[in-house]
């Protein structure tokens, strides 16, 4: 090489390591050059762009943490959501770093952020029942008029997600998507207002229930998308979407639309032609294990389609279309000789608008075959209330066979199972419409044991024919005969046949001895605890119109059934009712019942009486449970009786992991009527203790009356009749008048929560008064009173109290200068109130302290204000008095002389109905109380 070549060479490497090292050099400096300035703009944009509350611990701006994009990093990021979700987390992350366009620090007005990282975080998007979101952070440009040169600006060009937790949480729609290990690549130009964005997602485990129930679980989701977004209409259209769930390969395509007050769907996922082992393997995971020890073939189509308008507000709902086929199926369970082949399945529903009373479901072929064995069915249901069917199932199965074909988990089953049904008509029961029915059931040397209990049940034989030939119900007849089996060497038998469903002709007999707990553990899984037993040996035989008319004489219904811990759940009540010991005689129509022992939660009750009416109860619907009991009990904590009392709702797993506790009203049930004499040595409602409770409590159809019912409470006798009605579980009526006579003032305010609202300068009183009372309203959700529904009035009688340090008194007597009036003693006084609209009304009353004679009148508001009238009498036989106004609040009161006030603002109670219970509409056995 010349020495002109080797100069040219030696320049271009010099100029390319100068330029090289200029390059690295401002990698290293521009972060330290720059940082404030970059730092300062970015939490400006913050400021100025997010309405969510921001935080984070520190920052650092680096070309190195996401090469080679110039960064700002958060760390420990936190970003609360939008109205009305300001106190919940929309974004925690270890960090959330900006990318900055390079050439906007050096040439733009503003500095661009163009891309988003998050690493090692949880985003929590929520939307309520009224469709409100918490993610509406970001501010729009629309409401700018003049430009900030000192600020930044958001124009996305890739949004970079990693390890993060995404769940989305939507009560409007009742969708819960919980994805774990969320990695996701979102690349488009994102600042325009039409784009396409690009997208690929990878899920180490997503889950996703809706209207309560999981249709995926744990599931491995790959994804590559595009989705054009118009952020002018808020509409999104995905049109190439694939995804795999596992192994099954799905196609995703649709349109998302953001309407002013709900949504626009059209959904639609397919997978067509797939293999059936594919299918398995997207099913919940404990499917996993039995798939590796399953050979499965076949092939199978999915399509499911959600299409249409949801808007809440006007009942708008989309509609839904599943529809499933497979082909040339095939299960064999650890190569078992006889597998299960020639799956046949077409099965489609369709749910339009969401209503279930237009649902559809036709299964026009399921067929499989074991060995000689076969399942042959076709099922097609229109409707859910008085659904159309049109079914007919044939089979015949060793379920041994079954068993071993399928590899059924944790179970063994035997036995000869038959089963030929026909049905074709529709089901109205107040048309007393039944389909037209022949069927028979039958179970020979049947045995089942399982995995968590070491005996099993056998012995298990039953033989079941319906019939119905003319499609009404007093044609419809039942017969079990007989129905037998064997658990732990005891036998247990059961006859029974039911003719003309009209009019029900039973005839039941059951005899044995049954240890609950040992059954359950044959069914259940390990950790659970349900436990009980029960010996019975019963006959009835009867007409339910006789035992409807009173002709017991022609009833046939006698026997004995003990029960020993037996635990039950209630649509009712939160908790379980636990009989502890219950030995239940019946007799004709009744059920008695001695020496009863049961538990609620903390609650405990011991009940001798009898129940009527019991077998039109069992047997209908619409029956009334009758019954009359004596109940004590040690201690009865009414807070756990209210609805939901137990309940709460938590968001999956999420960082910062958020509860909300769902509360409800005390639920009496509709088909009750109870009579009951109560003792109850402790009482316990929310900070009120009640001691030696006694008295009468019916119980009727959703109402609660206390007749005359005495109990002490803070130290005095207190007589009480009260009713009690829930609307809903979250709302409810009550109407009860008190007479309490001699307490003491101090700890009234102390211990009873509603004495305290409507008594509260009682905060400032030290003494013994009296109160005769009657008052009506509605509950909320958390037992607590509506005050703008209260309506209601009485005396409180003051016997002997002192004011200490009452507000309204000692700035009057600063007012007026008279020390008589600060901290006055009260006595022989009779204040009588009157409740509504949220109002207090004192009626004018007089006392005397210190020589003067005050007179007072007016209103107070459960909110604290005051509107009351006074009328200073001096001494010495006040007839010459100054007249003193005072507003403001309770805590603020302001003192002024002269008459002329202003009414305080009642708050009436739109609810639409009165809080008063007409006794007119009550039932009978319960007028008297609100009389």
């Amino acid at each position: 090489m010349n020495k002109s070549g080797k100069k040219r060479v030696f320049k271009i490497v010099k100029i390319a390591g100068i330029s090289l090292g200029t390059l690295l050099l401002l990698l290293f400096l521009l972060p330290t050059i720059f940082p404030e300035t970059l730092t300062n703009q970015v939490k400006k944009f913050a400021n100025e762009k997010l309405n969510g509350e921001l935080s984070f611990k520190e920052t650092h701006l680096s070309f190195f943490t996401h090469f080679p994009s110039l960064t700002l990093s958060l760390d420990d990021f936190l970003l609360k959501g939008s109205a009305p979700f300001q106190k919940d987390t929309l974004i925690a992350a270890k960090e959330v770093a900006f990318g900055i366009n390079l050439k906007s620090v050096f040439f733009d007005e503003k500095i661009k952020i163009d891309k988003i990282f998050i690493s090692e975080g949880t985003i929590l998007i929520k939307v309520n029942k009224k469709g409100e979101p918490n993610y509406n952070v970001y501010v729009s440009d629309e409401a700018e008029t003049v430009s900030d040169s000192t600020s930044a600006s958001l124009k996305l060009e890739r949004i970079d997600i990693k390890n993060t937790r995404l769940v989305y949480d939507d009560q409007s729609t009742k969708i819960l998507i919980n994805a774990k290990g969320f990695n996701y690549i979102g690349k488009g130009d994102l600042d325009k207002a039409v784009f396409d964005l690009k997208t690929k997602a990878q899920i180490e485990s997503f889950d996703f229930s809706f209207e309560n129930e999981q249709y995926l679980k744990n599931k491995k989701v790959n994804a590559e998308l595009i989705t054009k977004i118009n952020t002018n209409s808020l509409a999104l259209v995905f049109e190439q979407n694939n995804l795999k769930i596992n192994k099954l390969p799905v196609e995703f395509k649709g349109k998302f639309n953001f309407l002013k007050n709900g949504y626009d769907l059209d959904f639609n996922v397919k997978s067509q032609n797939s293999q059936l082992n594919d299918f398995f393997t997207a099913l919940p995971p404990s499917y996993i294990k039995w798939l590796d020890k399953t050979e499965i073939k076949g092939k199978t189509d999915l399509f499911f389609e959600l299409k249409g308008q949801y808007i809440a507000s006007e009942n708008k709902m989309p509609n839904v279309h599943f529809n499933m086929k497979i082909r040339d199926g095939y299960i064999s369970h650890q190569k078992t000789p006889f597998p299960a082949e020639n799956i046949f399945l077409n099965f489609d529903t369709k749910l339009p608008s969401l209503d279930p009373e237009q649902l559809a479901v036709k299964i026009d072929s399921i067929y499989f075959d074991v060995g000689k064995d076969f399942f042959n069915g076709n099922v097609i249901v229109n409707g859910l209330s008085k659904p159309k069917i049109n079914a007919r199932i044939r089979s015949k199965m060793d379920l041994a066979k079954l068993d071993k074909a399928l590899g059924i988990q944790n179970m063994d089953l035997k036995g000869i199972f038959t089963a030929d049904i026909v049905a074709k008509g529709i089901y109205d029961k107040e048309k007393n419409q039944f389909p037209v029915t022949k069927g028979d059931l039958e179970l020979k040397n049947g045995h089942i044991k399982s995995t968590y209990y070491p005996n099993p049940i056998e012995n298990i034989n039953f033989k079941a024919k319906a019939s119905n030939q003319t499609g009404e119900l007093k044609d419809l007849s039942l017969v079990i005969n007989p129905a037998s089996l064997q658990f732990e060497g005891k036998p247990i038998a059961i006859n029974a046949s039911f003719q003309n469903f009209e009019d029900i002709s039973y005839n039941i007999k059951a005899k044995g001895e049954l240890d609950i707990e040992k059954i359950y553990k044959v069914f259940s899984q390990k950790g659970l605890d349900v436990s009980g037993y029960a010996k019975m040996d019963v006959s009835f035989k009867g007409k339910q119109s006789d035992a409807t008319n009173g002709n017991y004489n022609k009833l046939e219904n006698k026997g004995i059934l003990y029960l020993r811990d037996i635990k039950t759940t209630s649509d009712y009540l939160p908790k379980p009712f636990i009989i502890k010991e219950g030995e239940f005689v019946f007799n004709q129509d009744k059920m008695n019942f001695k020496n009863f022992k049961a538990n609620y939660g903390q609650s405990d009750f011991m009940m001798n009486g009898y129940m009527e009416n019991v077998i039109n109860f069992a047997l209908s619907d619409s029956e009334i449970l009758k019954g009359t009991f004596a109940v004590e009990s040690n201690l009865i904590q009414i807070n756990e009786f209210m609805a939901f009392s137990d309940n709460s709702k938590e968001l999956p797993e999420s960082a910062e992991s958020e509860t909300v506790s769902e509360s409800g009203v005390i639920v009496i049930p509709t088909q009750f009527n109870f009579n009951l004499l109560a003792k109850a040595n402790k009482v316990v409602f929310d900070e009120m203790n009640i001691e030696n409770l006694s008295g009468k409590m019916v119980v009727n159809q959703r109402k609660l009356a206390l007749q005359n019912t005495s109990f002490s409470l803070i130290g005095t006798k207190v007589i009480m009749s009260a009713l009690y009605f829930n609307e809903s579980t979250n709302k409810a009526d009550f109407d009860f008048k008190i007479k309490a006579t001699e307490f003491n003032i101090k700890r009234a305010y102390n211990e009873i929560p509603m004495f305290r609202e409507m008594a509260s300068a009682a905060e400032y009183a030290e003494g013994i008064v009296s109160l005769d009372y009657k008052i009506a309203g509605k509950i909320d959700e958390n037992m607590s009173p509506i005050y703008p529904s209260l309506v209601g009035g009485g005396t409180l009688s003051v016997k002997n109290v002192k004011m200490k340090g009452f507000k309204l008194f000692n700035a009057v007597s600063k007012k007026t200068e008279t020390d008589a009036l600060k901290d006055p003693d009260v006595s022989k006084v009779d204040i009588k109130t009157t409740v509504k609209n949220n109002l207090i009304k004192i009626e004018r009353f007089k006392f005397k302290v210190a020589g003067f004679r005050p007179r007072i009148e007016g209103e107070s508001s459960f909110d604290g204000k005051l509107n009351i009238k006074m009328r200073l009498g001096l001494p010495p036989l006040g007839i010459i008095g100054i007249p003193i106004k005072v507003t403001g609040t309770q805590e603020n009161p302001i003192i002024g002389v002269g008459k002329q006030t202003e009414n305080l603002e009642e708050t009436e109670y739109e609810d639409g109905t009165s809080p008063q219970v007409v006794p007119e509409q009550l039932p009978e056995t319960i007028r008297d109380t609100i009389k």
